[in-house]
């Protein structure tokens, strides 16, 4: 049996772990310790993310008398997810295999309200001094054949810990609130069996989005007219 076989294992059946004795329980602590670490590493980099986009809100407020961010959400991968995904992977199972291999531990969603405000944040992110791109993908400009549409980074985020400064990725999606509510619905429908989808419906919800992004589109038409911005 493997490491993170006996982790499993142990996750699943603690009271048979803790039964075998010391040396089960310390190897037991030892590997779900490691996991803990892990993930604190990736929720300090989501906390980092959080915090900048959070002061570039309040100082864009300041200078424009309006808020260019609707929401932020974010979400962390458990350490089940983790391996599955490793195993899917076919990587050999461990915390430092997940760093290495895995760019979507970590996740940040954030809703804007105008197109204009999405290419704002994303370019405030891509020149931070100590952020690095890894990727980017704007699925805005150039939408996914289903119709999806949102501006993809994933960042390297700095993260300061007692002992050192590491860093860790963080898998950024800015969209507008139009664009977030097709691709929840979207998103609700894919857990549908997949013969209930047919190629008909698939064409439906993309001229749905496409719709979406015309309103999308107007909505930022007016904005700058009201504000006499062209």
């Amino acid at each position: 049996m493997t490491d993170i076989d006996f982790y499993i294992e142990g996750i699943q059946q603690l009271p048979a772990i803790i039964e075998r004795g010391d040396e089960a329980r310390e190897k037991f602590a030892e590997i779900f310790m490691e996991f803990v670490q892990l993930q604190h590493l990736y929720e300090s980099a989501i906390e980092v993310v959080r915090t900048y986009l959070n002061i570039l809100d309040s100082e864009f407020n300041i200078k424009f008398q309006r808020n260019p961010i609707h929401n932020i959400e974010s979400r962390l991968k458990s350490s089940d997810s983790i391996i599955e995904k490793l195993r899917r992977k076919n990587i050999p199972i461990s915390p430092e295999n997940a760093r290495k291999n895995l760019l979507d531990i970590a996740g940040i969603r954030v809703t804007c309200y105008y197109i204009s405000d999405i290419y704002v944040i994303a370019e405030m992110l891509s020149q931070r001094d100590d952020f690095t791109v890894i990727k980017q993908k704007d699925y805005i400009k150039s939408p996914k054949p289903s119709g999806y549409r949102s501006y993809h980074l994933i960042i390297n985020v700095p993260v300061y810990l007692a002992a050192k400064k590491t860093f860790a990725p963080v898998e950024i999606q800015i969209r507008t609130i139009a664009m977030d509510f097709w691709a929840s619905l979207e998103h609700q429908l894919k857990y549908k069996p997949s013969s209930a989808i047919t190629p008909e419906i698939s064409e439906e919800l993309k001229q749905c989005a496409e719709r979406i992004s015309e309103t999308d589109l107007q909505m930022q038409k007016i904005y700058m007219q009201i504000n006499d911005l062209d």
